[in-house]
């Protein structure tokens, strides 16, 4: 008869404990198929223990397909070979590996993260805690699918307060990220429409657009921003720009410029400007700059912007604002999407926005990455690197661009780079056909950067020059 030993069970009961020994002799082969195994009664007596925990074992192996009774004459051991193994990856798969958290480089100068030392946990969790203790009837409540009231009403105040908006909380629709929000655009102005985006400009916009089989044309710059007569020579319908700063190359788009576009759009009633104004709020020099939206009459521009910026990177709550003869339409044709931000965000987002939370928030983190910019520019400054160096664009937003000279092509450089523990980027990469004038500039994001990173990170770039 089968015997075991009880002696050594670790944290395991008496029954886990007989069941794995069973399992273990079926899966060696010590139990072949077919064999018949003690009855729980006459096993019980023979190892010492309860019959309930014989049972219990023999239990487990018959859900776990190991062995199995036939009424009225026992246990037996299952043939294993039936069992269908767990599936195994083949080829490439089999060797995917899950990707890292930890970044392997000293300093990141893409990344738009923010630092969690930033971020007002302590007011965020406060607000949380009054929300959860005096509003859970609202926060169980399914929102409209453009956002909660109280949310919208207090964009709309901030909207006026910081950037002299005046628009209706109906005007505003919230979303889960400005990339679900451009293809919402999408399909309230059709697909038939030809789109284009700025060029150089952030490379997601198009591929957000051609996703959606929209014809997506790249437009040029000039140093006033995108180009009037490209607009025209491309028959374009609906352009996405960023006029308050351009990423990547730091243009802010003077007043003139702007007419032009809105005098461009007011050609035709199928024409329409997206303004994209991810990062207005940091705007470290002088006053916010007015928006193409505040000096619209004609209802041609949707305004865009988002909370990843001044919040966190990891808060995927952003909006737009609808010209008003389109939210009809927009409510007509796309009201059976869910709102894509949960109520627990927004009721809190709304609470930090009109308890004056927000706009201290701003404040502080101007005077933050005001002085973080500083610190990095005069390591460069004070660095044996300043001497190959050029910057440029540093007023505005969270990065700046850095002109090296150097031969080393910009993708060897950046890859260099890379080896030395920077991750950067070059102003070429924004680019579908860059021109030379492009050549060994980098974008120099900083948000993420730390502070005592900063002089060893400028160093290992002067490295890779060498």
């Amino acid at each position: 008869m089968l015997t075991y030993s009880f002696a050594d069970l670790g944290s395991d009961s008496l029954y886990e404990h007989l069941y794995k020994c069973i399992k273990n002799d079926v899966l060696q082969g010590n139990l072949k198929a077919g064999t018949r195994l003690p009855s729980k009664r006459s096993f019980a007596k023979n190892l010492g223990i309860s019959t309930i925990t014989v049972e219990n074992a023999y239990a487990q192996l018959i859900a776990e397909g190991y062995i199995y009774s036939i009424p009225k004459k026992g246990y037996f051991v299952n043939d294993i070979k039936t069992i269908a193994p767990p599936p195994v990856a083949e080829g490439p798969a089999a060797n995917v590996c899950l990707p890292s958290q930890q970044s392997p480089y000293l300093a990141d100068f893409t990344s738009n993260q923010t630092c969690s030392s930033s971020f007002p946990f302590s007011i965020w969790s406060k607000l949380i805690r009054e929300l959860l203790r005096d509003s859970q009837i609202d926060l169980m409540t399914n929102p409209p699918c453009g956002g909660i009231l109280p949310l919208r009403r207090a964009i709309a105040c901030h909207l006026k307060d910081f950037h002299g908006l005046s628009v209706s909380p109906a005007q505003i629709i919230i979303g889960a990220g400005t990339e679900y929000l451009y293809s919402l655009i999408v399909q309230l102005l059709g697909i038939e429409k030809r789109y284009a985006v700025e060029d150089p400009g952030y490379h997601k916009i198009a591929k957000i657009y051609n996703s959606h089989h929209a014809p997506c044309e790249h437009i040029s710059l000039d140093d006033s921003g995108i180009s009037i007569t490209g607009l025209e020579e491309r028959s374009v319908d609906v352009i996405h720009i960023s006029p308050s700063h351009h990423f990547p190359t730091g243009i802010v788009m003077p007043i003139s410029r702007r007419y032009e576009l809105l005098g461009w759009a007011s050609k035709s009633e199928a024409r329409y400007i997206i303004e994209d104004d991810y990062d207005s709020e940091f705007r470290l020099n002088g006053q916010p700059i007015p928006t193409l939206q505040s000096i619209d009459a004609l209802e041609k521009v949707i305004y865009i912007n988002t909370f990843t910026k001044t919040l966190s990177s990891t808060v995927r709550i952003s909006y737009m604002v609808l010209p008003m003869h389109l939210v009809s339409a927009f409510y007509s044709r796309l009201s059976f999407y869910s709102c894509t931000v949960s109520n627990f965000e927004q009721y809190t987002l709304a609470r930090f926005i009109e308890h004056g939370y927000f706009e201290k928030h701003i404040n502080r983190m101007r005077n933050y990455y005001h002085n973080k910019k500083d610190r990095l520019l005069s390591c460069i400054r004070n660095s044996p690197l300043a001497s190959y160096v050029t910057i440029s664009e540093e007023d505005a937003g969270l990065h700046f661009l850095l002109k090296i000279n150097t031969r080393i092509s910009d993708e060897e450089f950046c890859r260099k780079a890379g080896q030395n523990g920077i991750k950067i980027s070059s102003l070429s990469q924004y680019y579908i056909h860059a021109p030379a004038a492009a050549e060994h500039i980098f974008v120099i994001n900083y948000s993420s950067l730390e502070e005592d990173r900063m002089e060893e990170a400028i160093l290992r770039l002067y490295r890779t020059l060498l």
